[in-house]
């Protein structure tokens, strides 16, 4: 079903980012770091309106606090590329996560105390994509690392060949897939010489996924898990994941949202 094919179209709806651009329900108006930007009728338009999809960052929290539905939630927006937040709400909300814990400037000293090499670091922030992730095995590469952020963010290194990417919209399943890493390369990234591979995915792991998302209140996500010793681990939320997968796969996300959006899935 294409884009222009469903005629369906007697709610428009406003958008700020451009995710769904060339949606025939959405108007999308731009990201305007000042809100008198829009134009009177936009305004109108916003604040008229029963849901504001991908408020982006900027406008997310003070629709929320006006009352209106936004897609995606403002969750989803808080913790956005930060992994110091994320797993500090893992670990509130009991969901398992790889050992984990951040030291600042005062306390990097500590590290060796509660880590044995080798141990992940990785950058708190502008990590995507395995970029600012370093497998670390001896105090030269550790102080490398620390000369590189005041923030250390420590995980326990669990050797693994691949792991288990589950997009949900919604908290449903998009897609899920196995990310592959490439043998010269600890991170399964694929930017980082990570292949996809669709065999075999186990319900139980996409089931984990489902439960993180909705438990974490992030409806547009891609959640990273590893299997090991007999239970899944959440590694991260990315909320930039990529599109390979999908198109792999012959989806098209535009076309996912714009289902939910008419059916009226992306308001709940």
């Amino acid at each position: 079903m294409g884009i222009e094919s469903v005629s369906n179209r007697a709610n428009i709806y406003p958008a700020i980012g451009s995710r769904l651009l060339g949606v025939p329900e959405v108007r999308t108006l731009g990201v305007k770091p000042n809100f008198p930007d829009y134009t009177p009728e936009e305004r109108e338009f916003i604040r008229k309106s029963d849901l504001i999809l991908y408020p982006t960052r900027n406008y997310a929290q003070f629709l929320t606090t006006m009352g209106k539905k936004i897609f995606p939630s403002l969750e989803t927006y808080l913790y956005a590329d930060e992994k110091i937040k994320q797993t500090t709400l893992f670990y509130m909300l009991n969901i398992p996560h790889p050992r984990t814990r951040i030291y600042y400037h005062l306390h990097h000293k500590d590290i060796l105390n509660h880590f044995n090499y080798p141990f992940i670091g990785k950058l708190p922030r502008s990590s995507a994509r395995g970029r600012g992730v370093f497998l670390i095995g001896n105090g030269e590469q550790l102080d490398v690392y620390l000369e590189l952020t005041k923030i250390a963010y420590i995980q326990e290194y669990i050797p693994h060949e691949r792991d288990l990417r589950v997009v949900l919209v919604n908290h449903q399943p998009a897609i899920a897939y196995w990310r592959v890493r490439a043998p010269d390369n600890f991170r399964t990234n694929l930017s980082q010489g990570g292949r996809i591979n669709f065999d075999n995915i186990p319900p139980s792991g996409i089931a984990a996924a489902q439960d993180a998302a909705r438990k974490c209140r992030l409806n547009d996500v891609g959640i990273d898990l590893i299997r090991h010793e007999g239970q899944w681990l959440v590694i991260e939320a990315n909320m930039k994941y990529g599109r390979k997968g999908l198109k792999m796969k012959g989806l098209d996300l535009k076309e996912i949202l714009r289902t939910k959006l008419i059916a009226g899935e992306l308001s709940q």
